[in-house]
């Protein structure tokens, strides 16, 4: 039996679905991380004609991703994970941007979501947000319900506040939330430097949210 908690993600979830699909977005809410691996190979082995097919896929960068095994499972569904990693040099950085804006999907987290359907993302150099944007022909974002904001100043307060600290820290970034724990509206080693709302997408479907019902990422 769901205890109120996870009765509430639920309802609070249908709720965020239903105003992505007025953003020309997919939702889905899947209970846990179990299910939302599930989800993902799903939609990754679906095309237009409905037969399964290797895709190639790339990432952002996604303690979301990282700690939860998404990434092991695209690769044991037989997909071709570009994993960006093991590109290093210039010139393999030049290639591994060609390749990720050219991939059949690209995985990702979102710093917010808002109850009204809107994404909110901050980045530093801005590789993350550019492939949301613009690029690949499908992007997937997985996101646990910690992520619900109310509105999009929230959500910006959110990201300032809660997940670049951790991420700073993480990161070795010489920032005043590295040291405080909160926003110090720093230049210098700041990651904050790319602030994107995306509140549609162009292209319907291309942008497919998967909520999950558990604490996930920063």
């Amino acid at each position: 039996m769901a205890s109120p908690k996870e009765k509430f993600y639920e309802v609070q979830a249908a709720g965020i679905i239903k105003n992505l699909s007025k953003r020309k977005m997919e939702g889905f809410y899947c209970a846990n991380v179990e299910e939302a691996k599930k989800k993902l190979c799903e939609l990754l082995a679906h095309t237009e004609e409905g037969q399964s097919e290797k895709k190639s896929v790339a990432y952002g960068g996604s303690m979301t991703l990282d700690e939860n095994g998404f990434k092991d499972a695209v690769k044991a569904a037989g997909h071709e994970l570009i994993v960006r990693e093991d590109y290093k040099t210039a010139e393999e950085i030049k290639e591994l941007k060609a390749k990720t804006v050219n991939a059949d999907a690209f995985l990702m987290s979102t710093n917010a979501i808002t109850l009204d359907g809107e994404l909110i993302n901050i980045d530093g150099r801005g590789n993350r947000v550019s492939f949301l944007i613009y690029g690949p022909e499908s992007v997937i974002v997985i996101a646990g319900m910690n992520k619900v904001v109310t509105n999009v100043e929230d959500g910006i307060r959110r990201v300032r506040n809660i997940a670049t600290p951790p991420n700073c820290i993480r990161l070795d970034c010489k920032t005043p939330c590295a040291v405080t724990g909160k926003c110090g509206e720093c230049f210098g080693d700041s990651i904050c430097c790319q602030f994107v709302v995306t509140r549609m997408s162009r292209v319907p479907g291309r942008i497919k949210v998967i909520l999950v019902g558990e604490e996930l990422g920063y």
